[in-house]
């Protein structure tokens, strides 16, 4: 209710991402066989599904990876053509993408590529202790070293530090929209808390957006999804809430393939979307 009312006040800015019938090939394959998904400010998606059916291939799409041909279909972003922008441009207008394999880039400082990136969405340049006093409270938040500003980016970073550090990103270039692929790999227990709680904590503070895939139940725990999705053979076949990421994570996949009669391992063109009937499953209106 609060956050309605603020909509309607005009204090925060309103979120949708829409796709509508995405067809993604990739080397000539067909992926993404017809998505159709939508998300708003202040939710988070939960994208789950079998390794090699098209989530991170999804992400790729969104962000503009080149490999990705769009076939068929639309993205939009708030109303903007987000298949007609550059990478860059989908980043300005309020996408972020965590990879599951951060790039390391030996001969950028951290702070260098953090600075650059920001600059390029503002209209004057951050000032430098404006910079340095957000980007030392996004590393001390995340519980990193206080040296990894001037480290070369991902350079010698363990696992866990890349992916924290993709989240030190996310909390200073402040999308809309943000798509983590598997952020939560390579993290331990504690560093799992410490990212969830700040990925929270930005949702909370600025309305941010969230598709979120993982193949732990405990990070969608930690984040408290307001939708939860299965896509396999480059379709989403069941939605629902937070409950059917808990679902899956004790029954496995093979429940789908029982009670809705799907073969997942035969990946025909004959899949039918399910909605478990839940109010987050709906659309908004």
């Amino acid at each position: 209710m609060e956050h309605a009312k603020l909509c309607m006040k005009g204090e925060i800015d309103m979120a949708t991402l829409e796709i509508k019938d995405l067809h993604v090939s990739v080397d000539g394959k067909e992926i993404l066989k017809g998505i159709d998904l939508e998300i708003h400010d202040h939710e988070v998606h939960a994208l789950m599904g079998p390794n090699g059916n098209g989530k991170s291939t999804l992400l790729q799409a969104i962000m503009g990876h080149p490999r990705y041909t769009v076939t068929q279909g639309s993205i939009t972003l708030d109303g903007q053509d987000v298949l007609s922008m550059s990478v860059d441009e989908r980043s300005k207008a309020g996408l972020f993408l965590g990879m599951q394999y951060p790039q390391e880039i030996p001969g950028v400082t951290n702070s260098d590529f953090l600075k650059a990136a920001m600059n390029a969405r503002l209209e004057k340049p951050i000032k430098l202790f404006q910079f340095i006093k957000q980007m030392e409270g996004a590393i001390k938040e995340l519980e990193m070293k206080p040296d990894l500003a001037h480290r070369f980016l991902n350079d010698g970073f363990s696992g866990g530090e890349k992916k924290r550090n993709e989240i030190v990103q996310m909390k200073l270039l402040k999308p809309s929209i943000a798509m983590l692929d598997e952020i939560d790999s390579g993290l331990d227990v504690d560093a799992l808390k410490v990212v969830a709680n700040s990925i929270t904590k930005q949702k909370e503070e600025t309305g941010l957006g969230l598709i979120v895939v993982s193949h732990y139940e405990r990070f969608y725990t930690l984040l408290k999804p307001t939708h939860a999705h299965v896509l396999v053979d480059g379709r989403i076949l069941v939605s629902g809430d937070a409950s059917l990421a808990a679902k899956i994570d004790t029954e496995g996949y093979e429940w789908i393939s029982k009670e809705y009669d799907i073969d997942l391992n035969s990946k025909e063109d004959t899949y039918k979307r399910i909605s478990l009937g839940s109010c987050a499953a709906a659309k908004r209106g």
